[in-house]
């Protein structure tokens, strides 16, 4: 249980930090409101499940204690200390200033469907490089350990999904509310530095264990 607490606590703050998929799903709530917006949502939950089930499935096919299996691990510690740092480094240097909506000739600002929303979504989770390092980083951290079995994955990826897609609901929400979005800037160089230095002890301690495999 504590691995997991660890796990799912290195996620969460993960999502904290606004990356491309943040601002997509500001601009959607900006320009179109919560219910088109949640489309977004939807779409890049799912393409984090795809990433989920593909960084699993991947590792389950390794051998633990292989050359293979320990480069990987290693690769994944040192992405999430590269990871973290940068956390660190860019703490509070990003504005959010998201863009409120795509206009049209004459001025008009288009309002885009909820079956688009879901497409744009899924294409930016999908293509965005930094969700299959960090999941792949994850899983090979719980390959070889007690949470190898199928529940345990089944278990985590319902998790790690579940979350994503409540906590990008919860900022479609809030985004339009000037109020929010003004605290979570103000809170935004706290929570980047809490989730950089998460990250870099989750990867020392995979180091840990690997000096001592």
């Amino acid at each position: 249980m504590q691995q997991f607490l660890i796990v799912a606590a290195a996620h969460f703050l993960a999502l904290l930090s606004p990356g491309p998929d943040f601002f997509l799903i500001a601009r959607s709530a900006l320009a179109a409101g919560w219910r088109v917006a949640s489309g977004t949502c939807l779409g890049i939950a799912l393409a984090n499940g795809v990433f989920i089930v593909a960084a699993f499935a991947g590792f389950a096919l390794l051998q633990a204690g292989s050359p293979l299996f320990l480069g990987l691990q290693a690769v994944g510690a040192l992405y999430l200390l590269y990871l973290g740092q940068l956390f660190l480094r860019h703490a509070g240097g990003q504005a959010l200033t998201p863009a409120t909506g795509t206009a049209r000739p004459g001025g008009k600002e288009s309002r885009p469907s909820w079956h688009h929303a879901l497409g744009s979504g899924f294409l930016c989770g999908i293509l965005n490089p930094k969700n299959a390092l960090f999941y792949a980083s994850l899983a090979a951290m719980l390959a070889g350990g007690p949470h190898t079995s199928p529940a345990w994955k089944l278990a985590y990826g319902c998790w790690m999904f579940s979350i994503v897609l409540l906590w990008d609901l919860l900022v479609a929400a809030a985004i339009g509310n000037r109020a929010v979005l003004q605290r979570f800037t103000d809170a935004l160089p706290w929570l980047e530095r809490t989730t950089g230095m998460i990250l870099i002890l989750l990867a020392l301690g995979v180091m840990g264990m690997l000096a001592f495999a």
